[in-house]
């Protein structure tokens, strides 16, 4: 038999025959995506309250000044401070043990919590864009003192929460939200600031129309980002990096392996990659053995911890597995 990696292939026989690992195999280890969890719930603290206490500042402010830039910024910051609430809990939720149906735990709350905090992105955007245009076409009178004495502020916060949620575990998909979230806001300040100085200087009003824009676009880009990699897990696509083609052929290569099919690869939550393959070796190989080398394989070259491999002798009989509603063929 020529040597294959046929990815993916699906059958409609169970593949378990009685010699070789029949059941497959699974390898897991303490999974680094639980690192620093602690230090990261400290961190997300830290930045929440930093965002919340000036929240309150700036929607007074836009009120008064009649800013919608001011007024976005502190739309974005509610935002911001509800996907930081939602790391929070996503963290301690992945952090509870497997049991009953949920036999990977919670871990994918925390993919839950990145596609919410890209959906208010988009949504918040839209709505910023609508105004924005709105406000462009029939620019209102707007305080250009106070846009930009709370935007300088507002950057000094944004600079201490960004700071601090950078030194977070960014590999996790939630915290990576949360940062896009602060990092989006950051930049709105900067704009608004900006619009600030050009309306005292010029009076030109339809500069926090503007402004308004740019801050739509910044975070549309975010809510793309989050909402297109959030999307990859659930799909169960490859994580990003990782080449299905190339995993297939490296184990084909390896002694003893005639055939890898069946080859699927996914990501159960940020930073926990999964693999699953069938495997044929020679009738003189032990599958004992080679099941071991090829989860070395994985391992060290492709960092994948959690695999389940079967391996088989070729040229066995497949057991052939009558599926509910299908007869079995005769």
């Amino acid at each position: 038999m020529a040597p294959t990696h046929e990815h993916p292939q699906v059958h409609g026989h169970g593949h378990g025959h009685g010699h070789g690992d029949g059941h497959g195999h699974a390898n897991g280890h303490g999974h680094s995506h639980r690192v620093s969890a602690d230090a990261d719930r400290g961190k997300l603290a830290i930045a929440l309250a930093l965002i919340v206490a000036f929240m309150a500042v700036e929607v007074t402010a836009g009120v008064l000044a009649g800013s919608l830039a001011l007024l976005s910024d502190a739309a974005h910051m509610l935002t911001d401070a509800t996907a930081i609430g939602l790391s929070l809990v996503a963290i301690r939720l992945a952090q509870r043990p497997a049991s009953g149906a949920m036999t990977f735990g919670l871990k994918r709350t925390e993919i839950l919590s990145a596609q919410f905090n890209g959906a208010t992105l988009l949504v918040l955007g839209l709505l910023i864009v609508y105004e924005g245009v709105r406000r462009l076409i029939s620019p209102p009178a707007v305080a250009g003192t106070a846009i930009l004495v709370v935007a300088l502020a507002g950057i000094v916060v944004n600079l201490a929460a960004t700071r601090t949620l950078a030194k977070a575990n960014r590999q996790a998909m939630n915290v990576e939200g949360a940062y896009q979230h602060l990092l989006t806001d950051l930049i709105a300040f900067i704009v608004t600031a900006i619009a600030g100085a050009v309306i005292l200087t010029t009076g030109l009003r339809r500069a926090d129309g503007i402004a308004s824009l740019i801050i739509a676009a910044v975070m549309l880009r975010a809510a793309y980002e989050l909402l297109k990699a959030s999307g990859r897990v659930f799909l169960e696509a490859a994580p990003r990096g990782v080449d299905p083609d190339a995993i297939g052929r490296a184990l084909v290569s390896e002694p003893g392996v005639r055939e890898v099919h069946d080859l699927h690869v996914w990501e159960i939550t940020s930073g926990f990659p999964a693999l699953s393959a069938h495997v044929l070796v020679g009738a003189e190989s032990n599958c004992h053995a080679a099941r071991r080398c090829l989860e070395a394989l994985l391992h060290d070259r492709f960092r994948i911890e959690h695999t389940t491999l079967q391996v088989d002798h070729e040229g066995g009989d497949l057991l052939d597995i009558e599926l509910p509603g299908r007869k079995a063929d005769r």
